[in-house]
């Protein structure tokens, strides 16, 4: 498919889900036995979430930043298994702590984590978790990141009710003042036991909702990373080390290669990263572009960010600015014990 074809694919899904639309599937209805005969076989050789379990590591990081007269970055993670942490045992592994401690280096102040994620989750418990972070107006969170979409896939959620979900959480969030990152869906098309044709329908169908996730979540005022094609090439190529033991959920190195790849976005979303770094780099393939190209050439890429236009809209509809941020290292030691929150 092309990179035209997929922006169509994506803009048609984006437009359902904003006017109301349900009938579009993400792989094909021609395609939906054989996916679901494949799955159910995938699903004997894949532990696939099946404990809930992810260590707790809300709380404060970067104490050593603290001053009496500025108050800590607020970061709350929401989303499914991956959001959350599941398939590594240590605090520190999971992907909110990775991005606590490395936003608190990079903008050298406290970070108070806080997690609802859940495993399992689909975009429509997005409600209930945009809820729980909203319930006190005096803590709204300075940056909220969210990681969903696998599920929607796996258990066939339609597409455009999943983009309207999730279009709904950023909307909320941003209109009670947070900025907002999404890690887009990941490329299910890498799961090691996982075979062809559910491979390439996987892969397809994952894509599919990345770029549509990407158009509805910039067109309410959030920034998007794709997680697809990060999690696929180097998971072929390294899979015991970045996939987890239930050969599922990534490993503790899996879990830091996404948390470098969003940490960039989450710090220029907060006017953190550099301004020379904000310009678009020509020599990087960056730039204005309709959103629905820039969505569909953002989920075949890894760590692309998608952001809105400024002005955000043109004579040809709504415009984005596609960034390839490179994957810099940040000085993030290994993160203090957590200080429960209040």
């Amino acid at each position: 498919m092309t990179s035209m074809s997929r922006a169509r694919v994506a803009r048609r899904i984006a437009a359902g889900a904003a006017y109301g639309g349900g009938g579009i599937g993400l792989a094909g209805a021609a395609a939906v036995g054989l996916l679901l005969a494949e799955v159910r076989m995938a699903r004997r050789l894949v532990g696939n979430g099946t404990t809930p379990h992810v260590p707790q590591a809300e709380g404060r990081y970067g104490h050593v930043y603290a001053t009496p007269d500025e108050p800590a970055l607020r970061l709350v993670m929401l989303g499914d298994s991956t959001a959350a942490g599941q398939g590594v045992h240590r605090a520190a592994q999971t992907p909110g702590a990775l991005l606590a401690s490395g936003l608190a280096a990079v903008a050298e102040r406290p970070v108070e984590f806080r997690n609802v994620a859940l495993p399992g989750a689909r975009s429509d418990d997005l409600d209930r978790q945009v809820a729980l972070v909203l319930s006190d107006q005096g803590r709204v969170p300075d940056i909220c990141v969210i990681m969903i979409g696998a599920n929607d896939v796996t258990h066939r959620m339609p597409a455009t009710r999943s983009v309207r979900h999730l279009s709904t959480a950023v909307r909320r969030l941003r209109t009670a003042g947070a900025e907002v990152v999404v890690g887009t869906c990941p490329d299910l098309g890498t799961i090691e036991p996982v075979q062809q044709p559910l491979r390439w329908l996987a892969r397809r169908a994952s894509r599919q909702l990345a770029a549509a996730q990407t158009i509805g979540v910039v067109e309410q005022g959030g920034r998007t990373v794709s997680l697809g094609d990060l999690l696929g090439p180097e998971f072929a190529a390294n899979p015991r080390e970045l996939f987890g033991p239930d050969n599922y959920h990534p490993s503790a190195e899996g879990y830091a290669t996404a948390a470098m790849a969003v940490l960039p976005t989450v710090c220029a979303a907060l006017g953190l990263w550099p301004a020379e770094e904000e310009r678009p780099d020509v020599s990087r393939h960056e730039g204005f572009l309709p959103v629905a190209r820039a969505a569909a050439e953002a989920a075949s890429e890894a760590g692309t960010e998608v952001a809105a236009a400024v002005p955000s809209t043109g004579p040809r509809g709504p415009w984005a600015l596609l960034k390839r941020r490179r994957r810099r290292r940040v000085p993030v030691t290994e993160p203090a014990p957590v200080t429960p929150s209040p």
